[in-house]
């Protein structure tokens, strides 16, 4: 990659905001189901890799947890408490977890 003499110093600045952007993610991007008390785990593993997992609490679907076979584990919750998760609903702002430290 070719850089301008100029552009030089900003690079190294625009690498750091770019680390505490991913790294400040934090609760946003926490696991739902530890919240649940006591759920009942359905999972199933689908011909293509991926892993779905339905958390239920009393018989009623709470959360989904997708674990795809290449990219990152995602969550699809029910907030409205209709049963099913939600969708059609626009999220806002997508969040994605990229890097995790302990």
């Amino acid at each position: 990659m070719h850089l301008e003499p100029a552009m030089r110093p900003a690079l190294p600045l625009l690498l750091a905001l770019s680390m505490t952007a991913c790294a400040s993610l934090g609760p946003a991007a926490a696991d739902p189901t530890a919240g649940l008390v006591d759920p009942q785990v359905i999972r199933s593993e689908q011909p293509n890799g991926d892993v779905i997992e339905e958390y239920r609490v009393n018989g009623r679907l709470q959360v989904v947890k997708v674990t795809p076979a290449r990219g990152p584990v995602y969550y699809l919750q029910d907030r409205d408490g209709d049963g099913r998760p939600d969708d059609g609903a626009p999220v806002s702002p997508v969040l994605w977890k990229l890097f995790e430290w302990d």
